[in-house]
């Protein structure tokens, strides 16, 4: 790494792929447009591959616009940090971003980890290693990796050979970030029948398992009800992933009907967790659905739902929500450690 191309951000030293990697990041924990992001990740991508003198050298000669997929926004950028000026331009973008943590504060400090994140191995933007990364860097002791199941074929999701490949690739990371946890998992979906999306073999090896609904959300109610309740029954699945299904930003999409006492009372029995799903746009459950769950005496599980390391800072939306709802530690699944998160899991009722 060149001096000439080199940025100063506070005491820490920042190259202009760094730059574009913490725009990347601050841009994710906003839910910005991934078209926007794209662009970013691709010039990082670029920069990273032609090294830090080539790109001193486009800097001083004018030529960095000249690179393919390089537009004035990433430019920007680059010439921020081949010139040291790159430090006022992220600290504007980190208070812009900035998620603050609320009346949720106590309830963020006792989580110990996420238990629904995706990777590159489906829909999301990170390794498995940067995702752990980003987690260990927030302070957590363990991260669950849940990509998605075969059937979601638009997330690219794990089919038994693929899911085998993960597991061996989180093994080897595993000893490049000890003594963090990765825990192994999936976001397994719950089929129309009630059936989960993997085979039972791998579902019981796994650490944990969200299970969700992603298709035929519309489905009537008494259908619904069935489906999700042969689904939380199973002993593989350890939360029930943003259970209506609803966004509430953008166009939206309306939450799926069922019945909320039955599901609930399911989850009791069978000691499954209900996620508070911290996404921006998900919010799920809503508050009325969540205090019925609680009535229930569920245990409840605060999750990200991260797709990217930004987005694993989302959990304060949670928390907030659940310190309104006036949620306990005891009830909160990953206030647990590894351990004895891995000790509930493996306790689930079976009858």
């Amino acid at each position: 790494m060149t001096g000439a191309c080199i940025a100063t951000v506070g005491a820490m030293q920042m190259s202009p792929a760094e730059a574009l990697d913490r725009v990347v990041y601050l841009r994710d924990r906003q839910l910005a447009e991934s078209r926007r992001i794209q662009a970013y990740v691709n010039a990082r991508d670029l920069v990273r591959e032609l090294g830090d003198d080539e790109i001193a050298r486009r800097q001083a000669e004018g030529t960095v616009q000249d690179l393919p997929g390089i537009g004035p926004s990433t430019a920007k950028v680059i010439a921020l940090a081949v010139d040291g000026g790159i430090d006022d331009f992220l600290a504007e973008l980190e208070a812009e971003t900035e998620i603050p943590i609320g009346e949720g504060a106590e309830l963020r400090a006792a989580l110990k980890g996420d238990c629904h994140s995706h990777t590159t191995w489906s829909d999301g933007g990170a390794s498995v290693e940067e995702m752990a990364r980003a987690a260990m860097a927030l302070g957590h002791e363990y991260l669950v990796v849940t990509d998605h199941s075969p059937r979601l074929t638009i997330a690219h999701g794990l089919n038994r050979e693929r899911l085998l490949a993960q597991l061996d690739e989180i093994d080897r990371v595993r000893e490049a970030v000890s003594p963090f946890r990765i825990l192994t998992g999936m976001e397994v979906d719950i089929l129309e029948d009630g059936a989960l999306d993997q085979d039972e073999d791998l579902l019981e090896r796994l650490d944990v398992v969200v299970a969700s609904v992603h298709s035929k959300l519309r489905m009537p109610s008494p259908e619904m009800t069935k489906r999700m309740v042969l689904a939380v029954a199973s002993p593989h699945v350890d939360i029930l992933g943003h259970c209506t299904g609803r966004k509430v930003v953008g166009t939206g999409r309306p939450q799926s009907t069922f019945d909320a006492d039955i599901v609930f009372a399911a989850c009791a029995r069978f000691d499954t967790a209900v996620e508070i799903n911290c996404r921006p746009e998900r919010q799920d459950p809503p508050e009325e659905l969540l205090q019925l769950a609680l009535d229930w005496d569920c245990k409840v599980s605060i999750d990200t739902d991260a797709h990217a390391p930004g987005q694993l800072e989302w959990q304060p939306y949670g928390c907030d929500k659940a310190a309104r709802m006036g949620i306990e530690p005891d009830r909160i699944v990953n206030t647990m450690g590894a351990d004895d998160l891995l000790a509930w899991a493996g306790s689930h009722p079976t009858a």
